[in-house]
């Protein structure tokens, strides 16, 4: 059995899905990760980051011999309405801090149905809320992190006003990374005004939803087609009008498709509309028009090999969200900059022991 240093031991408890046989740990403060951290370099063991464990079925990830939950780490450290922006603990839910940031008709922009999501969870795997193609994407909206690297290195990059930010774009290599280049501790993200009147608009054609220019978002869940639409009464009411049908009041957000397989399938934007006929008639989807992302759930992968390889053609990928992994590879291709990003993580985790099989090509 594994030893740990007694500043280790002392975080330990039980945490809920954790692989059998992994030391479960809670850190509670920047010092506490840091600790960990530096452990598990100096032993040679895995440590797997868990926030909500919404993203957990990416990748190949190795047997973890630690578990680290940020559930302790979610404090929201400082929120300026003035200027928006929020700088907030990476284990913070994000369903509780949209709920805070509501009273002051103020918005994350990130995922509109998050379940037990947390900040550090979406950036980490780089999730977006389904009003990026209007308010952009988490990266966009990312001012600063703090994140403990593989060896217990405590780097901040960023700042914390938007006119600010200058030189390298480190915080913003930190979206989608996974913890591969430190495990995120917090954040300080750029927040959206909410307008006070919102509706959903269901149409019968993309044609008609093009009547509007830059809508909140345009969804298509399982052939039913609708626009979003937020600002004034005046605004909406027009806008509404415009697209031919009747408004119903406030934001009707669809929720990601489940199943035994869920699947992120990412094409250029205006194939889209294709990207949905070539989808296996079983599988449910939910597709962002004007981004280029069809999210879907399956109960089988029947279809998915023909369907990845049309999406590589055409510059796309399809990726396993959820799955078994010895089935089908979770993210085909590997990108051109695999050796980059491989020189990369060995800066900020030399002895890989941070989420390690969760990216493409294993790494």
């Amino acid at each position: 059995m594994t030893s740990h240093p007694p500043e280790v031991s002392a975080l330990e408890c039980d945490i809920e899905g954790a692989p059998r046989g992994s030391l479960g740990v809670a850190p509670r403060t920047v010092e506490d990760v840091a600790s960990v951290l530096r452990h598990a370099t100096q032993s040679g063991l895995a440590v797997q980051v868990r926030g909500g464990g919404s993203h957990s079925g990416y990748g190949r990830p190795d047997p973890p011999d630690i578990v680290m939950s940020m559930e302790h780490l979610g404090r929201v450290e400082v929120w300026e309405p003035d200027d928006l922006t929020i700088v907030v603990g990476a284990g913070a839910l994000i369903e509780e801090v949209e709920g805070m940031l509501a009273e002051r008709n103020q918005s994350l922009v990130m995922p509109e149905v998050p379940g037990r999501g947390t900040v550090g969870g979406a950036v980490a795997a780089g999730r977006s809320s389904l009003r990026r193609g209007r308010l952009y994407s988490t990266r966009e909206r990312v001012l600063e992190t703090t994140v403990v690297t593989g060896d217990g290195r405590v780097v901040r990059s960023g700042g914390r006003v938007v006119k600010n930010v200058t030189g390298y774009d480190l915080h913003r290599l930190m979206v989608g990374a996974f913890g591969s280049l430190g495990v995120l501790v917090s954040v300080c993200l750029k927040l959206w005004p909410t307008p006070p009147t919102g509706a959903t608009v269901t149409v019968d054609t993309l044609e008609r939803a093009r009547r509007i220019v830059r809508p909140l978002a345009v969804l298509e869940a399982d052939g039913r087609l609708a626009v979003f639409l937020r600002g004034t009464d005046a605004e909406v009411d027009a806008q509404a009008e415009r697209l031919g049908g009747d408004p119903s009041p406030g934001l009707d957000w669809p929720p990601d498709p489940e199943g035994r397989w869920v699947w992120s399938l990412r094409v250029p934007p205006a194939k889209t509309p294709e990207a949905i006929q070539r989808l296996p008639s079983e599988w449910r989807y939910l597709a962002i028009h004007d981004v280029g992302e069809i999210r879907c759930g399956s109960d089988t992968p029947l279809g998915a090999v023909l369907l990845r390889e049309w999406a590589e053609s055409v510059g796309g990928h399809l990726v396993v969200c959820s799955g078994d992994p010895s089935v089908m590879d979770p993210w085909g291709a590997p990108p051109a900059g695999l050796d980059l990003q491989r020189r990369l993580i060995a800066q900020f985790d030399p002895a890989r022991v941070i989420n390690p099989g969760r990216l493409p090509g294993g790494l």
